[in-house]
């Protein structure tokens, strides 16, 4: 069987929740299928619930996983990263470890004479001043240096709390927030319209909004591409495959 597959997959969130272990046995179970057609996988960021690099600590947990990212490397799979806003102290560990290629912002990947733009999505459109001025505190190198003399599980003790508690009242709150908004509200399509006004796309890949979805969009220029939102290993259980000219999602059955 020829390894000429595009597989996404985006938001595991693993370090939360009760079921962690399970999803992350779950999550092997498909990279392994993923091993015998797969020329390329893709995560999408927030597979962790929270991720800081430290020089010489790794945090605990996910060695399943990151012995199933090792295998999918060593077997000749490319792989790629885009930090999301839960694991955006990830910094150059995967790299090093699993040679996987690592990305801060979207990036434009072709494969099979197609354009992907992919991405996580946070952040994406500027809808949410305060989250924008948070991304720029959080990714700020003097803050992050700051943050790093704290020791681990003072930096994992907040982080955790404050995630959860976000989460949490989020979804309590406004459940409503992961059913689609419409082109003019999705901050992550403004941003590709945008792009779309400048370059070409086939496809357009993301994560971040846990609502699975493929649809066409079109930007004002009269040029059109298909956006696809992967949704999440947290509560969909989603992934995206492309595949002979064709991206579609399924879940984990």
């Amino acid at each position: 069987m020829p390894n000429n597959k595009l597989y996404f997959i985006t938001d595991a969130h693993l370090g939360a929740g009760a079921d962690t272990l399970q999803r992350e046995k779950e999550l092997c179970q498909l990279l392994e299928r993923m091993k015998e057609d797969a020329a390329m996988v893709i995560f999408l960021g927030d597979m962790f619930d929270f991720w800081f690099t430290y020089r010489h600590v790794v945090p605990k947990g996910f060695t399943r996983l990151f012995g199933q990212m090792a295998q999918l490397a060593d077997a000749g799979v490319e792989l790629h990263y885009f930090i999301g806003n839960h694991d955006m102290w990830m910094f150059h560990y995967l790299e090093e470890e699993m040679a996987i290629t690592m990305h801060d912002d979207p990036a434009v990947l072709e494969y099979d004479g197609k354009r992907f733009l992919i991405g996580h999505g946070d952040g994406l459109g500027h809808l949410d001043h305060t989250y924008d001025c948070l991304r720029w505190i959080f990714r700020n190198r003097v803050n992050q240096k700051l943050f790093s003399i704290l020791p681990e599980w003072m930096t994992f003790g907040i982080a955790s709390g404050w995630s959860q508690k976000k989460r949490s009242t989020r979804l309590r709150k406004k459940p409503e927030i992961l059913e689609y908004q419409g082109d003019d509200r999705e901050g992550i399509v403004l941003y590709c319209r945008e792009r779309m006004m400048k370059e070409h796309f086939d496809y357009c890949v993301f994560g971040h909004r846990h609502t699975p979805l493929v649809k066409e969009i079109a930007a004002d220029n009269g040029t059109a591409t298909t956006y696809v939102n992967v949704g999440d290993w947290l509560i969909h259980r989603n992934y995206a495959v492309y595949s002979e000219g064709q991206i579609t999602l399924h879940d984990q059955a």
